[in-house]
C-alpha cells in the first residue's frame, strides 16, 4: 500500500511538472497573428538571435518589403534549424521596418504578407509576442526589413 501511494505521488508530481513546463501563448484579439503574452517555463532553454537582414534575390536586388520579409524569415529559419529549432519555437520578435522610397512610410501590409506565410497558419499556428517599429534606416539603403527573435525549447 505504501509503495503504491508513493508511486502515485511520484507520478502526480512528474505529471504536474510536465504540465507546468508548457509554453503558453495568449492570442491577440480579432485573430491578429501575434500573441499578446507568451509564458515560458524556467526549464526552457532560451536562444537569442541577432538581427537578420535580407539576402539579394536572383535579380540582384533585395526586393520589396514582402520579399525582404520572406528572405529574412528564411534566414531565421535556417539559423534555428542549425540549432535543432523550428519557427514554432519563436516566442518573441522585434521587426524593424524602413520607409520605402515610394510611400515615405513603412510598408506594414507588405511585411504582414511575408510574416503570414510563417506564423498563424494551419501548418504552424504558434505566434510570437511581437513589436514592429518604423526606423530611419538600416546599414544598406536598399534594406527595408531587419528582424530579431528569441526562441525557446
Amino acid at each position: 500500500m505504501k509503495k503504491t501511494l508513493a508511486a502515485l505521488i511520484c507520478a502526480s508530481t512528474l505529471m504536474g511538472g510536465a504540465m507546468a513546463d508548457e509554453i503558453v501563448r495568449t492570442p491577440a484579439p480579432g485573430n491578429f497573428p501575434i500573441s499578446t503574452v507568451v509564458e515560458v517555463p524556467s526549464t526552457a532553454k532560451t536562444y537569442y538571435l541577432s538581427g537578420v537582414v535580407p539576402a539579394k534575390q536572383e535579380d540582384g536586388t533585395f526586393g520589396n518589403t514582402e520579399a525582404q520579409t520572406v528572405s529574412v524569415l528564411k534566414g531565421i529559419e535556417a539559423q534555428l534549424k542549425a540549432k535543432g529549432l523550428e519557427m514554432s519555437d519563436i516566442v518573441k520578435m522585434q521587426a524593424f521596418l524602413v520607409a520605402t522610397p515610394e510611400t515615405g512610410k513603412m510598408d506594414f501590409d507588405g511585411f504582414m504578407k511575408g510574416y503570414n506565410q510563417y506564423f498563424g497558419t494551419e501548418a504552424q499556428p504558434n505566434t510570437p509576442a511581437r513589436s514592429t517599429f518604423e526606423i530611419k534606416a538600416l546599414y544598406l539603403p536598399e534594406w527595408f526589413v531587419e528582424i530579431e527573435v528569441i526562441a525557446v525549447k
